[in-house]
């Protein structure tokens, strides 16, 4: 399995939205092979190269690919969120959805 992410915030990148061409974080979205991945790539370029927004955050450039074993152990960065039953700091992987994070009330209410 392969990520689209953002090379800065580390965001696993989702499809593009049909109704606005927008890409947002989707932490589902993986490729089954690299060449599917630049494909992805590629058609969120086009697509920005359409609307003729500014080169520099072209996705070509603000966005890599990675293959997933790779980008958890070595890219994927981590931040501090508070435990909101116990008020004690943790760390966390960006990407964690929030039903699996301590720090949202979804995961404590299942």
């Amino acid at each position: 399995m392969f990520y689209v992410y953002e090379k800065s915030s580390t965001y696993i990148m989702g499809k593009i939205n049909k109704y606005d061409g927008v890409v947002r974080p989707d932490h589902r979205q993986s490729y089954k092979t690299m060449a599917a991945a630049k494909a992805a790539l590629t058609r969120m370029s086009k697509r920005y190269r359409a609307d003729m927004l500014d080169s520099v955050n072209d996705p070509l450039y603000r966005y890599g690919i990675a293959e997933a074993e790779y980008f958890h152990k070595n890219i994927e960065k981590s931040r501090t969120r508070t435990n909101i039953m116990n008020n004690q700091q943790f760390s966390e992987k960006v990407n964690t959805p929030g039903y699996l994070s301590p720090a949202s009330e979804s995961y404590w209410s299942m």
